[in-house]
């Protein structure tokens, strides 16, 4: 497929040093041009103390790599009629009826340009269990929260990464598909894709038995690789969330991406229209900065992707995963690892992989 095979192993063996050096704990890292596989490597660790290491089927925590599936599953709506980008929030939620949050439409929400300032992904105690409240916790009632909260800057005017705002896209699917965030994303995206690896809540019940494929999740901490949670212990909220929680494969989101290049279809399978694609793909902050800090950016934010020059798109999590989808070049690039550190080491390895280009 036109890649030089000496720059792509040079590649490979710069996370297989920065494993030996300790600088992260594993790597799965597949490489896929003109729809076809051409590097899927399982470098390091699942489990360091133990001497476990991972495997190429390692499923990964996706933190906000979630964000493009929940802005798709968003763009199905809008294709069937039952909703439209330009939507005030409060048409959906009632708790955003008000002088604050009124104006906040989900093209904002998708843009991360609703005015909303709220830093945590959930205010803290979660909303109890009581006769009100019946169904607590759940993503609706934490969103309703954001509502009462609103926007604290002009809606539309500036750009500020929001996980609030992810969260109340999903409550949105909620209400508009009436079914749970997960259900409507297993329908509409994973069961035509195949994605069989993809979930969205780290319980062993809820992954068909597949919880042993998960890896330590290490953070750093002085210095030192610290075990931040590990497969059998309680997922980090007790319910499915739109900012992050995506549980997946690198051949799973890799088939999600591969449909992203193909303009929507994968397998004769139509999941959004091409148009569609190039809507979430489109870099809608762009508007928003003069020339000179346009210079600046790196990159500019979609619909649930960050778009960079030359028209690549991508997003990673905090928990160390990342994917470019280059439309161009045809090409699709993932590095997970459940050791987020060495943004640095990732872009290289991205940029590398461009340079392997024939």
């Amino acid at each position: 497929v036109g890649m030089d095979g000496t720059i792509l192993q040079a590649g490979v063996n710069m996370y297989r040093q920065a494993i030996e050096r300790d600088e992260v704990r594993s790597a799965v890292i597949l490489i896929a041009r003109k729809g076809r596989v051409i590097v899927h490597e399982a470098l390091g660790w699942k489990d360091k103390e133990q001497g476990i290491r991972i495997k190429k089927d390692a499923m990964f925590r996706m933190a906000s790599n979630t964000k493009p599936v929940v802005a798709t599953g968003i763009a199905i709506l809008a294709e069937q009629g039952k909703l439209q980008f330009n939507d005030p929030v409060h048409r959906h939620i009632k708790s955003f009826n008000n002088a604050n949050a009124s104006g906040i439409m989900l093209h904002h929400l998708l843009t991360h340009t609703s005015g909303f300032r709220i830093k945590p992904i959930f205010f803290k105690p979660l909303v109890e269990k009581s006769t009100k409240h019946p169904d607590a916790p759940s993503l609706k009632l934490e969103v309703d929260r954001f509502g009462e909260v609103g926007a604290k800057e002009p809606v539309g005017k500036s750009y500020s990464y929001s996980n609030a705002g992810f969260n109340t896209l999903g409550a949105v699917t909620e209400v508009v598909s009436g079914k749970p965030l997960e259900s409507h994303l297993k329908q509409s995206i994973y069961r035509p894709l195949r994605m069989k690896d993809s979930y969205h809540h780290e319980v062993a019940d809820k992954l068909d038995g597949k919880l042993e494929r998960m890896s330590v999740v290490y953070y750093k901490r002085d210095g030192k690789w610290i075990p931040g949670w590990k497969p059998g212990q309680p997922p980090k909220y007790p319910f499915v969330r739109a900012s992050g929680g995506m549980i997946s494969t690198a051949m799973d989101y890799a088939v999600f991406c591969q449909m992203y290049l193909n303009g929507g279809t994968y397998g004769g399978k139509r999941i959004i229209k091409k148009e569609t694609v190039k809507l979430l793909t489109t870099p809608h902050t762009a508007t928003l900065y003069g020339p000179a800090e346009k210079i600046k950016r790196e990159h500019f934010y979609g619909y649930g992707w960050r778009v960079y020059p030359k028209g690549v798109f991508a997003h990673s999590g905090s928990d160390g995963t990342a994917a470019w989808v280059d439309p161009k070049n045809q090409l699709i690039v993932l590095v997970f690892t459940q050791s987020p550190a060495g943004n640095k080491l990732r872009d290289r390895f991205f940029k590398l992989v461009q340079l392997a280009i024939e």
